[in-house]
């Protein structure tokens, strides 16, 4: 194969003959010069942290839509399902990479649940993990999201970590506004990465911690243009990551859309390319080659530098994506899953008033960010129940306990902007319950069976249509075609934007995230509402 090489150790760029055998580069002839008639050939892309899950697709079908984009890898914490079906749900994500040409780094869940202020479907213990990250399967320990545990003493959570040092390898991180001494013990407790900054001050003081920075730019949070500066700076503790990818947004792109801003905005080549590729797999040991002789056969091939078109993905010395078509076949997954609770009616959303309250907690979404704000607007009323007011834009939201029977909590937010109907998802962080914001408790009612019916998936309702993507693995994936899931996804997002007039960019995945508890400052979870700077629950009138 003639190409422009592109070293990323020399930081050169030279004509060279790259001889591939049995999925291994075994020779490399340098002829010169690059050769700006031929395309360049470069390290794949690596996202340095990611749920597959939210792509809402199984990991054979993410790996089909993300190849076409130059991604070899990933680095991927598979606490979704874990907290669905625990230990069984990490081997089945497993397995079910092992069967495409794609190089997936699994983590050992280390909360799951995520607090014990909300039901979720499984525990994964400190022995737990242990019998993971004894395996060669597993790389690393995944986001140690409870930082007040760690800081705290919690036990579990410190043998947790300890088990990552005994096996040497990388413990995440997750400590979103943590700063000063609190994020230096934090940092010293062995947490090596953070992807939920999201100033500039906050990641520049935990990299002076010792901590490396993933700057996150997914379908929810996004954090590139903050942190991007931090790239120039501190070229080798910086990582690119996702986090979460929705089908629609993984159709467009993945990591490849990042190297692009980035050079745009006239970083280094050499520094952008230790971001997507070099830093994460050597931070976390992936066997993934950097076009180096003995290497696995795994590059990219670019039309040029300045475009960075992909036209071709190689894995192991097998050509699996070509000008923008995969070449990973499209196969069927097993179907797992854990589900038990009964339709719901409309009385069961209705939420009765304190008569000696007269303001209202309300929670509030905001667009490209995980955090909440929390506010208070006097309470809407209507014969003696607490009501949702679209015209102020105050929704209901509720969450409703998916494995077993239960009364659902109600809470109030703003910033979905629906002015009819409701939508409803069983993908809710992290233990991913039934969510389901609305004007109505009808349309409540109805958007919330829409999903107990399928047993897991995300619904719309209003405008007289009933609209729904079913996700019948663990309620959370799909093994159906990824592109045709990204299609029936298009729609069901225009729908709520257009029909149902939501001002959000992406409203299911902000919607995914209103359960999540560790991340600040409002949440409400099947047990109530939820303060997590306080991290403890708080009544919904004042």
């Amino acid at each position: 194969m003639r190409v422009n090489l592109v070293n990323i150790f020399e930081q050169s760029v030279s004509e060279a003959e790259v001889t591939i055998e049995n999925g291994l580069i075994s020779a490399i002839l340098i002829f010169g010069p690059e050769n700006a008639t031929l395309p360049y050939a470069l390290p794949g892309f690596v996202d340095a942290h990611v749920h597959i899950e939210s792509s809402m697709l199984t990991p054979a079908q993410f790996a089909r839509l993300a190849v076409v984009h130059g991604t070899v890898a990933t680095v991927s914490d598979p606490h979704e399902i874990a907290n669905v079906l625990g230990i069984e749900g990490v081997h089945y994500m497993i397995a079910d990479g092992k069967r495409v040409p794609f190089k997936f780094c699994f983590g050992a869940p280390s909360c799951v649940p995520a607090t014990v202020f909300e039901t979720a479907g499984a525990t994964i213990n400190a022995e737990d993990v242990r019998q993971l990250l004894a395996s060669d399967d597993i790389g690393y320990l995944a986001e140690v999201m409870n930082f007040p545990g760690v800081l705290g003493g919690d036990p579990d959570m410190l043998a947790k970590i300890a088990w990552a040092k005994h096996f040497d390898k990388p413990a995440d991180g997750h400590a979103p506004g943590l700063r000063g001494q609190q994020a230096e013990a934090y940092a010293n407790a062995g947490l090596s990465t953070d992807h939920e900054c999201f100033t500039y001050a906050e990641a520049r003081e935990k990299i002076d911690y010792g901590v490396k920075i993933l700057i996150r730019e997914g379908s929810a949070a996004r954090n590139f243009e903050a942190l991007i500066p931090l790239l120039s700076e501190f070229p080798e503790k910086i990582m690119f990551c996702s986090d979460d990818k929705h089908p629609d947004s993984l159709v467009v792109g993945h990591i490849n859309l990042l190297v692009k801003r980035a050079l745009e905005q006239g970083h280094s080549l050499w520094d952008v390319l230790k971001a997507a590729s070099l830093n994460p797999i050597t931070h976390y040991n992936l066997p993934v080659g950097l076009l180096r002789q003995g290497d696995a056969a795994d590059f990219i091939v670019v039309n040029n530098l300045d475009d960075f078109d992909i036209i071709q993905t190689w894995l192991d010395g097998e050509l699996i994506a070509e000008n923008g078509t995969s070449l990973i076949p499209n196969l069927p997954s097993n179907h797992i899953n854990q589900f038990d609770c009964k339709r719901k009616n409309a009385e069961d959303f209705q939420c009765k008033a304190n008569q000696t309250a007269s303001q209202l907690r309300v929670i509030e979404a905001l667009e490209g960010h995980l955090i909440t704000n929390q506010l208070t607007e006097p309470i809407p009323m209507k014969d003696g129940l607490i009501v949702a007011d679209p015209d102020r834009d105050i929704l209901k939201i509720a969450v409703v306990n998916r494995y077993r029977d239960s009364t659902p909590e109600i809470a109030f937010i703003r910033n979905f902007g629906l002015k009819t109907g409701a939508i409803a998802s069983t993908v809710a962080h992290d233990s991913h319950n039934i969510i389901v914001v609305g004007c109505d408790d009808a349309s409540i009612a109805e958007a919330v069976n829409l999903l107990i019916d399928a047993k897991g998936g995300i619904s719309a309702v209003g405008e007289g249509q009933k609209l729904k993507l079913e996700l019948p693995i663990a309620g959370l994936m799909t093994d159906r075609d990824g592109y045709e899931v990204a299609a029936e996804y298009t729609k069901m997002d225009e729908f709520v934007k257009g029909s149902l007039h939501s001002t959000l960019q992406s409203p299911y995945m902000t919607l995914s995230f209103m359960a999540l508890l560790v991340i600040p400052s409002l949440k409400l979870s099947d047990k109530g509402l939820f303060n997590g700077d306080k991290f403890e629950f708080v009544s919904l009138t004042i």
